[in-house]
């Protein structure tokens, strides 16, 4: 299953774990703190929430050769780092639980998959466009800051497209790399071969957390995070088994809520850094990423929080610029398809706008916003018609 595993595979995984990593991990760890974690229970956290994105992204790729990548639900953990402000961590486990259990429910009652299935691919191009657009534009805003390495990065990129197309990435996230640690800005002696242990915490089932808390958590992963992860599934012509891979999410979640694995769904950027033709020109060897992806996962994982706090320490400017300079494609690809087809251009065009204002409304992002803003343009376009 894993013949032609290539070095660009293992670049691409690796820039995915890096951006999921640093781009969220702050949060994972508010909260964790609104809960009252321990110093231990936070690297228990980190254990299970590693080992539950590898295990579901090694299995899930390779059982369907699909680069289904998945991650922790990175709204959900904004809205638990409030919510959970004053609660016992035994009610915040019982919160998991619930919210764990209405992602199976969800899962294999085949209703989440039904509801999608209604997205026109010109819409869904256009939300996968939008959600990727402020990566693309914050490779030039991080110049702002760190002139000389981005700009060593950026003309990297277009040489090796140039010249290298298929290694123009590594060798974007090598110079990267080299640079930063010239600087001294990466911190080498933080990562270290200490094994974390996972902490079992009983759950309890408090009725009014799990209303308050549970239910929104719920919600937001499913459209904060699902919903743009099944678009970039989609846009990239994967017709995945989206019931059974939501289901799995909700049971990785229930299995590992007790040691601090609070929500899994499925992933959007870090997954689209694996579906483009950087990674693989053949479609269905892009797999190979998501599943090396999820190896990373595991390692870091097992090896603890000094290897998160290795990933934090790599300067901000690198991460986003190696994220949208691997985005590049993938979203100039994305506005081809949401363009193409001159009935959905105008729906396309406001799903994408929507998206790419980051509006949040109601505590839901503004990816869900942008579908349903495309889809009663494309509506009431429809109606117009008919009368």
């Amino acid at each position: 299953m894993l013949q032609g595993l290539a070095l660009r595979h293992f670049i691409s995984g690796f820039i995915a774990v890096l951006v999921g990593f640093t781009s969220s991990v702050a949060i994972i760890f508010q909260a964790a703190s609104a809960a009252g974690a321990t110093p231990s229970q936070v690297t228990s956290w980190m254990l299970a929430l590693c080992i539950g994105m590898g295990a579901t992204s090694i299995g899930l790729s390779l059982y369907y050769r699909m680069p289904l990548l998945t991650a922790w639900s990175t709204p959900g953990a904004a809205l638990l780092a409030t919510g959970l402000v004053g609660l016992p961590m035994s009610d915040a486990i019982g919160i998991f639980i619930f919210s764990a259990l209405l992602t199976i429910l969800s899962g294999v009652t085949g209703w989440f998959q039904r509801l999608t299935d209604i997205i026109p691919v010109p819409i869904a191009a256009a939300m996968l466009a939008g959600v990727l657009f402020r990566f693309g534009v914050d490779v030039f805003v991080s110049m702002e800051t760190e002139l000389v390495m981005v700009s060593l990065m950026f003309v990297t990129y277009l040489l090796g497209k140039r010249f290298l197309p298929r290694f123009a990435i590594m060798l974007v996230l090598i110079v990267g790399l080299v640079y930063a640690g010239l600087q001294g800005s990466i911190r080498f002696d933080a990562l270290t071969l200490t094994l974390a242990r996972p902490e079992f915490v009983f759950p309890t089932f408090n009725w009014l957390a799990l209303l308050s808390v549970g239910i929104p958590l719920f919600i937001v992963t499913m459209t904060s995070q699902n919903l743009p992860g099944i678009a970039i599934l989609k846009a990239h012509n994967y017709k995945a088994p989206l019931s059974s891979a939501i289901s799995w999410t909700g049971v990785a979640s229930l299995v590992l809520a007790p040691f601090g694995g609070f929500a899994f769904n499925l992933a959007a950027i870090t997954a689209a850094i694996c579906m483009g033709e950087d990674t693989d020109t053949d479609p269905k060897k892009r797999y190979l990423a998501s599943f090396m992806a999820g190896v990373f996962y595991i390692i870091v994982g097992l090896l603890g929080a000094a290897v998160v706090v290795f990933f934090s320490s790599i300067p901000q400017e690198l991460v986003l610029a190696i994220a949208g300079i691997a985005l590049f494609g993938t979203i100039a690809n994305g506005l081809v398809t949401a363009l193409s087809v001159d009935s959905e251009r105008e729906a396309a065009l406001i799903t994408f706008l929507v998206t790419a204002s980051g509006i949040v409304l109601g505590g839901i992002g503004s990816a869900f916003w942008g579908l349903i803003a495309g889809l009663l343009v494309r509506w009431i376009y429809g109606f117009r018609k008919q009368v």
